[in-house]
């Protein structure tokens, strides 16, 4: 990379980071928090309160990409935080879980994640994206990793309201550091880009970004679904306790960074983007049959889930990057919105159908039915016919 493409990446992946620290952070506290409001005792309202976000989130992100294409990247990227601080504001200060609701609704209403994801990609070149994306990807993992151990700390401290007001400083801080992101290159896809903005029709008639959206909804809807059982499996088959779950999820993520970085050197050095990602499609196929057979003890299912975020995290930071280089320069925020539009969905149709099929046929199926989406998914990507161009066909 050259030193503006470093300075673009590590800038916004802190932004990325800080805000999805932000988000995490009441994940582990908050079930148990809320039965202390008002309303608190209807788990329906109280996953409602926690999954609004992703709702508010999704339908948003194509009109701010589309958005981003037209007035700037980073007037956009502004004020989705200056959102994303106000919700914080309101939740830190609500006395009831509607109020926390409201809250969490204009925090997803700042959904700045395509326009973040399109400023990296007008920074970076084709050959340096990958990695680039790969930073953010693995900056969220381990945002999400280090909210499941400071979070019950600093609820113990400082309480809930405290947690929101971190988010809000989080968020304006994100807003100083935007100004660090240096001015994309003249030449570039920004550069380039038209008056006339992003073309929604143009994008959704595209086969291959397509596929790469079904893909993230996938992703993100079975890793949604298999976290519905896996907790308690480490406690009832790992013999882990619940506070102590931190202890497997920290080295594990941590770990499957180590085992992602070579197999995106090797797909972007040696031109085998295809065989990686098809590959780490079949190794998550593997793992939830894996799961399915139901493991005992703490080291198998510890080993599952590093060969799990090992193929995650390939294709959490190759699906974005890919999306930017197939999508039409003058339209990449609006591809980039519809691909995080989906991703969105996939979070909250994947949490909704894990509990279903936990409830109605058992948590052994939340694997089979995983299983299956990621072999289709594989089928699905098998018949990509782009993997390096920059528009399309």
């Amino acid at each position: 990379m050259t030193p503006t493409e470093r300075r673009a990446t590590v800038t916004l992946s802190f932004l990325f980071a800080a805000r999805m620290l932000g988000l995490f952070l009441i994940l582990p506290v908050f079930a148990l928090h809320a039965r202390q409001m008002p309303g608190g005792e209807d788990a329906f309202l109280v996953g409602l309160a926690m999954g609004i976000y992703g709702l508010t989130q999704g339908l948003l992100q194509i009109p701010f990409g589309m958005a981003s294409d037209r007035f700037g990247r980073k007037k956009v990227i502004t004020i989705g935080l200056l959102l994303f601080a106000a919700g914080s504001l309101l939740a830190a200060l609500a006395d009831s879980l509607l109020g926390v609701t409201l809250g969490r609704a204009l925090q997803g209403a700042g959904a700045i994640s395509a326009a973040v994801t399109a400023l990296l990609a007008d920074s970076t070149r084709d050959s340096q994206r990958t990695k680039a994306m790969a930073v953010i990807g693995s900056s969220i993992g381990l945002m999400f990793s280090l909210s499941l151990v400071v979070a019950p700390l600093l609820y113990r401290s400082i309480g809930m309201s405290g947690l929101f007001y971190v988010m809000a400083a989080l968020a304006l801080t994100g807003i100083a550091v935007l100004q660090a992101v240096p001015a994309p290159p003249a030449g570039s896809d920004l550069a380039q880009r038209g008056a006339q903005g992003g073309d929604l029709a143009r994008v959704l008639a595209d086969a291959d970004l397509m596929r790469l959206n079904l893909g993230i909804f996938v992703l993100h809807a079975v890793q949604m679904a298999m976290f519905v059982v896996v907790p308690a499996w480490l406690v009832d088959r790992g013999r882990l306790a619940l506070p102590d779950h931190w202890q497997v999820y920290l080295p594990v993520v941590l770990a499957s960074f180590v085992g992602m970085v070579p197999i995106i050197l090797q797909a972007e050095r040696h031109g085998r983007m295809k065989a990686a990602f098809i590959g780490s499609i079949v190794l998550l196929a593997l793992v939830q049959l894996g799961f399915a057979f139901q493991p005992a003890g703490l080291m198998p299912m510890a080993l599952l889930l590093l060969l799990f975020f090992v193929g995650f995290n390939v294709l959490e930071a190759t699906l974005p990057s890919l999306v930017s280089k197939l999508a039409p320069p003058e339209a990449k925020g609006t591809a980039l919105g519809v691909y995080n539009t989906v991703q969105a969905l996939g979070l909250f149709v994947g949490a909704g159908l894990g509990g279903w099929l936990v409830q109605h046929f058992g948590s052994v199926a939340v694997f089979g039915v995983g299983t299956v989406a990621f072999a289709a998914w594989a089928m699905v990507a098998l018949g990509q016919k782009r993997w390096r161009a920059a528009t399309p066909a």
